[in-house]
């Protein structure tokens, strides 16, 4: 049986001994020899905002789920959208995801204007962290029943966490991306 998001995803080792690759067909030519782990480096950026982006799609997913559950779920003769409580999380949580929404597409579109790397850790940090609160309060919201395999938003809160590590950690975005390029352009 195959699970879905990233519980389905497997990580496999794979071994190329003694295996030729002509200077033809190697990554940047022969001036590229020697330089595999920059071109990996230069490759992050792209990932780091497609992150984002997944970060918020799982963000969406969440947040429909809560809506509809929200209504659904009838607790002392009233669904418990009605409750304040429950409003204010569904409030905050369109806020946040309508501003993780319009970061993530702004720095999308920096991106092809060939700008906007660090940005792109920027929009990565604060997505996926926002992500993190963002499918626990939709667990909240859910109750007992958010926190059974069987229901999806279980699965986004764990999806979510994961996407804080994937792309860079966010304690070295911070440190190594983030910070060194502020602290260098301000030199």
């Amino acid at each position: 049986i195959a699970s879905s998001g990233y519980r389905g995803m497997h990580s496999y080792e794979l071994f190329f001994d003694d295996f030729f690759v002509p200077t033809a067909n190697m990554l940047g030519g022969a001036e590229g020899e020697g330089k595999g782990f920059y071109f990996a480096m230069a490759g992050f950026a792209g990932g780091r905002i497609q992150t984002a982006g997944r970060a918020v799609g799982v963000m969406r997913a969440a947040f429909e789920k809560a809506i509809s559950y929200s209504r659904e779920r009838v607790v002392f003769s009233h669904p418990i959208g009605d409750y304040q409580l429950t409003r204010v999380k569904l409030a905050r949580m369109a806020a946040h995801l309508a501003a993780c929404r319009q970061i993530t597409y702004g720095v999308a579109r920096l991106m092809d204007e060939g700008r906007g790397d660090m940005e792109a850790s920027g929009a990565k940090l604060f997505t996926c962290k926002t992500a993190e609160w963002f499918t626990r309060e939709a667990l909240q919201i859910h109750g007992g029943m958010g926190y059974a395999e069987e229901v999806p938003v279980s699965r986004y809160f764990v999806d979510a966490r994961v996407l804080s590590i994937f792309e860079g950690a966010e304690e070295t975005l911070a440190l190594k991306v983030i910070t060194r390029s502020l602290l260098e352009s301000a030199a």
